[in-house]
């Protein structure tokens, strides 16, 4: 696992930039997504990049149940506003927040199969879920349904007129699915995701903390900022990125 520190979520959306640049150079072509404000910075640059993604594909984590893609706070909207409409894919995958879950869900997985993720971006919860995976969800899960806790609820209430409006229910990559990409980038920053960082990086591996499965996976970095990383004992391992 490869941790990358950074100033801020500015420097953030630098250093994720610069994954993004090497897996292309690479010759990634398909790309896993996620949403919340995380990654904002990361497709800012991946926005104001010479980067052309009209011949890859993407494959977005999750989506409230309920929401259509027309709807300002689905993910879908989301992903047009903060890169889609700027950076066009060949193809965009986001759950179909309107279909039934058991049609959806099977087909959302078989997404995945058809189109195995060269570079997969996450974020994390303060409970460490990943996706909408929240503590407790087996780590050989793949794209389900889920029914949201209250503190994600609470979360993701800002983004609506009140907390009532804020579904319920959500499509989720499961942690079986994210764990086949080939590589992966989460990213953290804040002092409210420090025990999750270091839960993540440091503790044992448990269902009980999402994120740390990813202990078990070949290719991960983690940029995190000086808050976020400031429970973790391990300070060798930290890169500071310039």
């Amino acid at each position: 696992m490869k941790i990358l520190q950074v100033k801020d979520q500015q420097a953030g959306g630098r250093a994720g930039y610069e994954v993004f640049a090497e897996a292309v150079k690479n010759g990634a072509q398909v790309f896993g997504l996620a949403t919340g404000s995380t990654p904002i910075s990361i497709y800012d640059e991946l926005k104001a990049s010479d980067l052309d993604f009209s011949d890859k594909i993407s494959i977005n984590l999750d989506e409230y149940k309920g929401l259509p893609g027309t709807h300002e706070q689905s993910y879908r909207y989301f992903m047009n506003e903060h890169l889609f409409n700027a950076k066009p894919f060949k193809e965009s995958y986001v759950p179909d927040g309107m279909a039934d879950a058991e049609t959806e869900t099977k087909r959302y997985e078989g997404i995945i199969d058809a189109n195995p993720i060269d570079l997969q971006i996450l974020g994390l919860g303060q409970n460490g879920h990943i996706g909408f995976n929240e503590p407790g969800t087996p780590f050989d899960s793949l794209t389900h349904e889920v029914t949201l806790t209250e503190s994600t609820i609470e979360a993701n209430a800002r983004f609506f007129e009140n907390e009532n409006e804020v579904p319920r229910y959500a499509y989720s990559m499961g942690i079986g699915s994210i764990m086949k990409a080939k590589q992966i980038l989460l990213v953290a920053y804040g002092a409210a995701k420090a025990d999750a960082v270091a839960a993540m990086i440091e503790g044992p591996v448990t269902e009980e903390m999402p994120a740390s499965i990813l202990q078990k996976h070949a290719n991960v970095t983690v940029i995190i900022d000086e808050a976020a990383g400031a429970k973790l004992t391990n300070r060798e391992e930290i890169v500071p990125f310039v």
